[in-house]
């Protein structure tokens, strides 16, 4: 029976894909700005092809059997770029059980007069396509943890700019929480701009920091000491009057740490320690 379960199905696959289609296509999710109709018909196209091939009496009853692999592996492709693509994991099973209900509805038309045989073939259908939209779900989910692991490394590296705000003198704007992750790439950017620029002077401004408490004070103190490592002093800037409070209560020490209420007063800092001073410059406006 298993044999003319795939037999029947094969046999009406462009009436499977054309059923299967019309679902995805009706669907209120449907998402043109991710993917044209064309691109979703051939990606379904090859899929449907690729699980008919494979499909026979033995591995039927076998849902893990290795001649689906060839399935397995086109699935995860198309579930892995669904999750790049921005696809949510509601969508991604629609996609699955779709073709689920495509499958069941041609069973239902060739062999209904069949009840015993119908359920039968039902049941097995079920069973794959089941195991089939959990190794989707799982494969889409490793494709979103990929993503978001990318984007908090880029958000990471864009909320940790260096910036060489003078000649010798950097700036690193902190925004956010300052954990030991973060920490560790803040202390990498700023050490490595030290040695690309040669600057002995390196404000680290804290204005975008919401809060200072003891673990985010000693995250500090230990970039603080690198930046000396380096051969360069290190001013922190943006110290508000809560987090001057806060400091305090706490009983950390930064009195060793020269520290500013503003990234401006750094600066002016920063131009006394190397001996700079900017003047404004009167322009002489001349007469017609």
């Amino acid at each position: 029976m298993g044999t003319e379960i795939a037999k029947l199905l094969q046999k009406k696959q462009k009436k499977i894909l054309e059923n299967w289609m019309t679902t995805q296509l009706s669907n209120i999710s449907l998402r043109e700005d991710l993917m044209s109709n064309d691109e979703l018909r051939e990606q379904s196209g090859e899929f449907l092809d690729t699980l008919l091939k494979v499909l026979n009496e033995k591995n039927l009853s076998n849902v893990e059997s290795t001649d689906f692999e060839p399935v397995h592996e086109l699935l995860a492709g198309v579930s892995l770029s669904r999750a790049r693509q921005g696809f949510t994991p509601a969508e991604t099973g629609i996609y699955i059980f779709s073709l689920k209900d495509a499958l069941i509805t041609s069973l239902q038309t060739d062999i209904k007069d069949d009840p015993a045989t119908l359920l039968d073939a039902v049941v097995r259908i079920s069973k794959l396509m089941d195991y089939l939209c959990i190794i989707a779900f799982e494969t889409f989910i490793k494709g979103r943890e990929e993503v978001i692991l990318r984007q908090t490394d880029e958000i990471a590296e864009i909320s940790t700019p260096v910036i060489r705000v003078w000649d010798g003198i950097l700036a690193l704007p902190i925004i956010g929480t300052l954990d030991s992750a973060r920490t560790q790439v803040v202390m990498e950017s700023l050490l490595q701009e030290i040695v690309n620029s040669g600057s002995t002077i390196a404000i680290l401004d804290i204005s975008g920091v919401a809060a200072v408490d003891s673990l985010v004070a000693q995250h500090l103190i230990k970039t603080v000491a690198a930046t000396r490592l380096m051969g360069a002093e290190c001013i922190i800037s943006g110290i508000r009057p809560e987090i001057a409070q806060t400091v305090v209560h706490l009983g950390i020490d930064l009195s060793n740490i020269v520290t500013k209420a503003s990234l401006a007063s750094a600066l002016k800092h920063a131009f006394g320690m190397l001996k700079l001073q900017v003047k404004r410059v009167e322009t002489i406006k001349s007469g017609l």
